[in-house]
């Protein structure tokens, strides 16, 4: 209102104690009012972030970083941050093309740094400035690692069946939606957020074009994305090193390790499968090795729970792939075998962290890990009664130790209404199998006493 009814800018505060030929210059203080505009947008940023309205929070964070670039204001390791933290709330959003294209900004304008960096280049003058530099570069990264995550992990929910396989019909739907998606005012969206002009802006779209928004809809398209991740991988492992940040560093591998878990969705050959998930395994075992369970609880359950998951899905692409085959050789039996001992090993691992000092299985099993206990004790379950072996007796043994994994969870739920809206599907499942399994087991008793 000041700019169009005034037109020109008003007096900077610090004026009226200056004698008249030190007064500013009209570009001076156009300068300084814009500077206060500016801090004004970044304070209602920040208001919005507390009071919790992050649309309007990233709108007022959007239009601050724009004006910075504009009118030259910046910091370029705090704007970058900025940007790349901005590009978290779209990723949240799925608006892929606007993350992307904060992502993007911040490659470029972190460029200007340099390879050795001034406390000039930043406002976070303590501490080494070269660390500090390689910190944020790393934080930067992580940004982009989450970016094609998210976006791999959204196609594969997009596509998926009931049983988390690649669903073709799904499949085709997409690719013809992919059209309306590209067509989509792409153009009103990509000016609206767009950063820069000039070389500034062809710098930023040189960035974007080697990376794709689209959700991939096939194996090639999810590698390029998959690579673009591990390639961030490598360059926040630089700085997040395990010695020292220890949390961070175990995210970033779990990261890299979804990585792997989300292109093997997209992979039809099983074998090639199969190493993708012992790559996954590969990675995250040595990690347990060293951590305190005492103080690492959390994020030790958490990769038990991953390695089992991974040694499950090795275990059943093994038994698809021997299901091909006339005559599975003692090999593949043994190889399927292994698989499940270590999967149940590392469920029991998890199982067992839940227990009191007194190695005692709570009676009420807490909110936080309540769906992966269940889903753990089913899988322990069901991994019984995989196992392969010529023995009847040990047989009969594995199938009475599933039945008791199944009434577990069937008998919970009944003393816990709430777990069943957990694990509906599960549950269902189990309490087929607590009916069945006892005739299969009868059944096997009488076949025994014949022989």
């Amino acid at each position: 209102e000041y700019q169009t009814e005034i037109g020109s800018p008003p007096l900077d505060p610090t004026e009226h104690f200056l004698p008249e030929e030190e007064k500013l210059t009209e570009q001076e203080r156009s300068k300084r009012f814009e500077k206060v505009y500016t801090h004004n947008l970044y304070y209602l940023a920040q208001v919005y972030q507390h009071k919790e309205v992050f649309e309007k929070a990233a709108h007022y964070c959007h239009s601050t970083l724009k004006r910075q670039l504009e009118h030259n204001a910046y910091h370029p390791i705090e704007w970058a941050i900025n940007a790349a933290t901005l590009s978290q709330f779209y990723i949240n959003k799925q608006c892929f093309m606007e993350a992307r294209h904060c992502l993007s900004a911040a490659n470029v304008i972190f460029g200007q740094t340099g390879k050795n960096p001034t406390t000039e280049d930043t406002t976070e003058t303590e501490g080494d400035v070269p660390e500090l530099y390689h910190q944020r570069k790393g934080e930067i990264a992580r940004c982009w690692i989450k970016y094609c995550l998210t976006l791999m992990q959204n196609a594969q929910h997009s596509m998926q069946d009931n049983i988390g396989e690649l669903d073709l019909d799904k499949q085709s739907e997409l690719r013809a939606l992919r059209k309306k998606e590209l067509d989509e005012e792409e153009s009103v969206r990509k000016k609206a957020v767009q950063f820069g002009t000039g070389e500034l802006c062809d710098a930023i779209s040189a960035v974007e074009e080697k990376v794709s928004y689209l959700r991939p809809l096939d194996f090639e398209e999810a590698r390029g994305l998959f690579l673009v991740g591990q390639h961030y991988v490598s360059e926040a492992k630089e700085f997040f090193q395990i010695d020292g940040y220890v949390t961070d560093h175990i995210e970033v591998v779990q990261d890299h390790s979804a990585l792997f878990k989300v292109l093997a969705f997209f992979e039809t050959d099983m074998e090639r499968r199969c190493k993708m998930h012992k790559r996954r395994i590969a990675m995250l075992e040595p990690l347990i090795v060293d951590l305190n369970p005492q103080y690492y609880l959390l994020v030790n359950r958490q990769i038990q729970f991953e390695i089992a998951h991974a040694y499950y899905d090795m275990m059943d692409l093994k038994v698809a792939i021997a299901d091909k085959l006339r005559d599975p050789d003692s090999h593949i039996v043994k190889k399927i075998n292994n698989l499940n001992k270590s999967a149940m090993k590392y469920y029991q691992l998890f199982l067992d962290s839940l227990r009191d000092p007194n190695k005692v299985f709570p009676e009420h099993i807490g909110e936080d890990v309540l769906r992966p206990a269940m889903l753990a004790k089913f899988r322990v379950a069901r991994l019984y009664g995989k196992i392969i072996t010529s023995d009847p007796q040990k047989e009969l043994e594995n199938l009475a130790t599933s039945l008791e994994h199944y009434k577990f969870i069937v008998d919970y739920c009944e003393k816990h209404p709430e777990a069943a809206q957990e694990i509906e599907v599960e549950l269902e499942l189990s309490k087929e199998m607590v009916s069945l399994l006892p005739t299969k087991m009868e059944r096997f008793r009488t076949k025994m006493a014949l022989t």
